[in-house]
């Protein structure tokens, strides 16, 4: 299938105020790209990229005094195929896991989890490891938490979100990610683009959606604790330990957010706008 997508984002500042952004998709998927993928800045302003420890796209840029718009519009191939479901995929016995993995079993930022320990421990010890496991944490956070864009706050961890049982998207990766972790399972936090697609739609208005990723048999395989079911049209933009590593924008000075509007829509055939 074929999946229109981008954003426009408003900045306001009264100061020139650097900003990194993670607004590109992931470069694993631009093999996938039908038709480029571009950051315009209105005005237009002097940008670079990076790609960063986690393997993600970063641009750098200024956001000038007066404010700016960043723009993307692109479509992408996509299979049509809903997430895959393993339910034989093991947990690996620490001492296996790969050099690189580690990383993502251990405490973070937005992922405590020296305080979520003995929680996890208490719920899901006792369920077979691997798939099952996972999937039993997917479906807790999925039942324990609220979903409202009225929760959202920057400062939400996981332990927050536990105790609040109240949080969007990011809340519900964060605190699944963090009792994988709490049970030696590698996880990592992911966002991007995640449309109706196969789902009745949605009257909320679209946004970045965020899941995550847990290392089980060999490889690493997707879960989403916010619609606990496999989806379609997952387009990856970043990966990393939890919201800190993956923040679409993150501002290094004073600068506030006076518009936001994503789109991502299926196409019957390539629709160049």
């Amino acid at each position: 299938m074929l999946i229109r997508a981008g954003y426009e984002i408003r900045y306001e500042t009264e100061v020139a105020t650097p900003m990194l952004a993670l607004l590109s998709i992931h470069p694993s998927r631009n093999k996938d790209l039908v038709t480029p993928h571009r950051i315009i800045g209105a005005p237009d302003v002097p940008m670079y990229g990076y790609t960063d420890s986690f393997g993600n796209m970063c641009t750098r840029l200024t956001v000038p005094a007066g404010g700016l718009t960043l723009s993307c519009d692109f479509t992408i191939e996509d299979s049509g195929e809903p997430d895959p479901v393993t339910p034989d995929a093991i947990q690996h016995p620490l001492e296996d896991l790969p050099d690189d993995v580690l990383i993502f079993l251990l405490g973070s930022r937005y992922c405590e989890t020296d305080r979520l320990s003995n929680v996890a421990w208490s719920m899901f010890g006792h369920i077979i490891s691997g798939w099952e496991r996972v999937q039993a944490i997917v479906e807790f956070t999925h039942n324990h938490i609220q979903f409202g864009y009225n929760f959202a706050r920057p400062t939400k961890t996981a332990w927050d979100a536990h105790q609040e049982r109240q949080g969007v998207c990011r809340d519900f990766a964060h605190l699944a990610i963090t009792l994988c972790r709490c049970m030696n399972i590698p996880a990592r936090y992911c966002t991007g683009y995640l449309g109706d697609i196969g789902v009745p739609v949605s009257d909320a208005p679209m946004d970045f959606s965020a899941w995550f990723d847990v290392y089980l048999g060999g490889r690493w395989h997707t879960f989403d604790a916010r619609h606990n079911q496999p989806r379609i049209g997952r387009i990856l933009m970043a990966r990393g330990r939890d919201a800190t590593d993956t923040a679409l924008t993150t501002t290094f000075g004073p600068a506030w957010l006076a518009g936001f509007d994503v789109h991502t829509d299926e196409v019957a055939a390539l629709d160049r706008g």
